[in-house]
């Protein structure tokens, strides 16, 4: 069974959420949206403002908008918030348009690193954007964060500036860049911000809120969990710290004296600095030992142990008090040339992840005048049931600002916001994640530890989109987070939970002592699609699924009432080589679940398919592997129709491991001992990875029969069922239609045009890049896959071989 949420000690290490005194402005009451204009802000009664937000995606009051949860939770904490939303960055004029704000920015690049919103995986620009009115692409500028900080600071710059979300968050240290291919300094220098509040951060805000407004300067604040700051080498608050160098590789740490068998007693603990209790007793300072036999009467002496008393500071590196210890990491310069140093960087921050034990760290950015250092706190503390359920239970108004709206008033014509429209009758159950997966940045923003809602609170937001949510026809679209069945989820042991230092929970196996009791989830599954009014519950987030085959009636219950005939889940790759370098289990465990779903399906008399999802291009992966892969999809059946290349997005491990060619994951050498792992580097190679999970479209029969003949597999080239690919060559448009419609290359291309028009198929990450040879006819393209079973009524499907 699962240890009570609660029992962790996390829940009793931080102040609660709702214990602070509410700020005086806290009696001009809640605000229907927090204001975006002065009119707004006259009408709630405001002359200024506490706090201005900024964002770089538009204002959508739900809980699955991160300015709209940051803006929630300050307004209960009784200040007054505004939000200025996807500004003109062109000048500082439009960051005044609320006014001057009393007590500090807060600014945020959105939802999404700004580079991975505008720029595809092959690095091609994005036209649209699902976090913009209309879907329009361009309304914020490369590097939001640093561009808004700049622009707040202009307008006025004796405001403090709070530089938060995920850009920020993945960016705190010094970062390999993907798209300007070198690294970059930590976003606290580049973007000058006062304090930057990493990972899921109410707990610190609320904090520093508080703190700003009770005139304690920003400068001062540098005591708060989940910061990052800027400190002058020689600074006098960090006396009393005590720095671990691990700025160099292979170097020697505390090693214990082995105990010499020829040495006497008394010679040994001479050699140790110590002396030996017969020696002080023939110096008269301990009473002469007794003899067997002697009377045990008053002044009877005993044998007394040998008490060896460490050297002063000879402790090893886990004595020294975590609380106040820094580990200072190799300086901006030293990664941005060493590619060795970086891994190791990479590695100590990754191991430096959990709350219960982590380090603070510190990272030196110049040298001489400039010089200056980046400290690191620990992590958050993260939130517990209750402060979850406080969280998500404020006054969201639960659709987009008015200012949005079209003629008739509405979000869902030529002003939809796509990322609303998706998760409007969606409710997120739970935050962070423990897969650990090297290719994501989750685990580094949101943390390990899973922080669940109560029952009761899910439930009575899944009542409020019934009730209150324009346009809801009684399908709720999800019950997830960022993994679907994690929720509760965690440690048995609170003290082996806060020891921990392993970078996941399931990998390469699950933990012993991770409960995987599916049982709060199934409840919550079976009381919500009982709710009158609720015609279905979908799932549609991603799926763990080697940790629902131990709950097999959680997979039934799933299989059979919340999948809309289509259940997307990813095991990412079939071969060993890159599956441990993205610390995903083996494909046996995916044939475990398809077994188990099938099997539930048949027994409930539905038709359901699996889509999975795979990576193509990501480090560790070889030409070989993708080879196999691709004869995998083949022998089950599969025609992907979306493929995700990897996308070495800031700070994640994968990310390391492209730009250095080594391994993280194991320790970093300078030597023979170091791992190295084969990056797939060059456009050419990259199509080639993405043509294996496209083998059937003939747009990518050139390039693969070159490469098999290549690799000595022209066997696989031939015109029968057990070949890959055909030896001939139809006549195709060379077209390429993308899931995100604006991103598509149009055909009409000449045969000798195939290719360059591959080319121009740039991947834009999962979801995101489709190829098609020819347009299908209507009603044919069933799902992200072809090749499934034809629906019922639609006339010229034919299953595809």
């Amino acid at each position: 069974m699962n240890a009570p949420v609660d029992v962790s000690f996390f829940a009793r290490a931080a102040k609660p959420l709702t214990s602070y005194r509410p700020y005086w402005a806290k009696r001009f009451g809640v605000a229907p949206f927090l204001p975006m204009s002065r009119a707004e802000m006259e009408q709630l009664g405001w002359d200024s403002c506490d706090i201005i937000l900024v964002t770089g995606d538009a204002y959508v009051d739900h809980p699955s908008f991160g300015m709209a949860v940051i803006g929630r939770v300050l307004e209960a904490q009784g200040f007054r918030v505004g939000i200025i939303a996807q500004p003109d960055w062109q000048s500082a004029e439009p960051f005044k348009a609320l006014g001057k704000p009393n007590l500090f920015w807060g600014v945020t690049a959105g939802n999404m690193d700004s580079m991975i919103n505008r720029y595809t995986a092959d690095r091609k620009i994005r036209s649209d954007d699902a976090y913009t009115p209309g879907d329009v692409g361009g309304k914020r500028p490369d590097r939001a964060a640093i561009v808004y900080s700049q622009r707040c600071r202009e307008a006025y710059k004796d405001v403090p500036i709070v530089l938060g979300g995920i850009e920020g968050s993945l960016r705190r240290i010094a970062h390999y860049d993907y798209w300007s291919d070198k690294v970059r300094r930590s976003i606290v220098v580049d973007a000058k911000c006062d304090l930057l509040l990493y990972g899921n951060a109410e707990r610190a805000l609320v904090e520093v809120a508080h703190r700003i407004a009770a005139r304690e300067p920003v400068d001062q604040i540098t005591d708060v969990r989940g910061t990052a700051f800027v400190r002058r080498p020689g600074d006098p608050s960090t006396e009393g710290w005590i720095e671990l160098d691990s700025s160099e590789v292979d170097q020697p740490g505390h090693v214990e004296d082995h105990i010499n068998p020829y040495l006497t007693t008394s010679e040994q603990a001479q050699a140790q600095g110590q002396s030996c209790s017969k020696d002080e007793e023939k110096d008269g300072k301990l009473p002469p030992l007794s003899l067997a036999g002697e009377g045990r009467g008053e002044g009877s002496s005993v044998y007394k142990p040998i008490t060896i008393h460490r050297p002063q500071g000879a402790g090893g590196v886990a004595k020294l008090p975590r609380e106040r210890t820094v580990i200072r990491l190799p300086s901006y310069e030293q990664v941005k040339s060493d590619a060795v140093l970086y891994a190791h960087a990479n590695r100590v921050l990754h191991l430096e992840t959990n709350p219960g034990n982590a380090r603070a760290l510190v990272q030196a950015h110049g040298e001489g005048a400039t010089a200056r250092d980046v400290w690191i706190n620990p992590p958050p503390i993260p939130l517990t049931t209750a402060e979850m359920d406080w969280a998500f239970d404020l006054p969201y108004a639960r659709s987009p600002h008015p200012a949005y709206a079209d003629e008739n008033g509405r979000h869902d014509g030529a002003t939809k916001i796509p990322a609303w429209e998706m998760i409007r009758f969606s409710v997120n159950i739970m935050r962070g994640c423990f897969g650990g997966c090297t290719f994501c940045s989750i685990t580094e923003h949101e943390g390990r530890i899973i922080q669940s809602r109560s029952e009761e609170s899910i439930i009575k937001e899944v009542e409020d989109i019934r009730d209150k949510v324009e346009g809801f026809t009684g399908v709720i679209s999800d019950l997830g987070g960022p993994t679907a069945n994690m929720y509760r989820l965690g440690c048995r042991s609170p003290a082996i939970e806060a020891a921990c230092r392993k970078p996941s929970c399931v990998y390469p196996g699950i933990c012993q002592n991770l409960t995987t009791n599916h049982d709060p989830l199934i409840k919550i599954y079976r009381r919500a699609r009982a709710l009158k009014g609720i015609k279905k519950v979908l799932i549609g987030s991603g799926l763990r699924y080697d940790l629902a085959v131990k709950s097999p009636e959680y997979v039934k219950e799933l299989v059979q009432h919340h999948v809309g005939g289509y259940l997307k889940i990813a095991p990412e790759h079939t071969e060993g080589g890159p599956l441990s370098k993205m610390m995903k289990p083996g494909i046996g465990s995916y044939d475990k679940f398809k077994a188990m779903f099938e099997k539930y399906s048949e027994e409930a008399g539905k038709k359901q398919f699996l889509i999975p999802y795979f990576i193509a291009a990501h480090p560790g992966t070889s030409d070989q592997d993708m080879m196999n892969l691709a004869i995998w999809l083949k022998k089950n059946g599969f025609r992907a129709d979306q493929v995700q290349t990897f996308y070495p997005s800031p700070m994640a491990t994968a990310t390391a491991m492209y730009h250095t060619s080594l391994n993280p994951l194991k320790g970093i050498h300078r030597d023979e001992r170091a791992e190295k792992v084969d990056i797939v580097r060059g456009d050419k190679r990259r199509r080639l990875h993405k043509a294996f999970l496209r083998y059937h479209d003939p747009n990518n029969w050139p390039l693969l029969r070159e490469a098999l003949k290549t690799m000595g597999r022209a066997d696989l080239i031939g015109n029968g069922k057990h070949h890959l690919i055909p030896t001939f060559q139809p006549m195709t448009d060379g077209g390429y239609q993308s899931a995100r419609r604006k991103n598509s290359t149009p055909g009409g291309a000449k045969a000798s045009e195939r290719a360059a028009a591959v080319v121009k198929a740039g991947g834009a990450g999962r979801g995101a890049s489709s190829t098609r040879g020819n347009a299908p006819v209507k009603g044919s393209m069933l799902t992200q896959h072809t090749g499934l079973p034809p629906r019922a009524g639609v006339k010229g499907q034919t299953r595809g071989k």
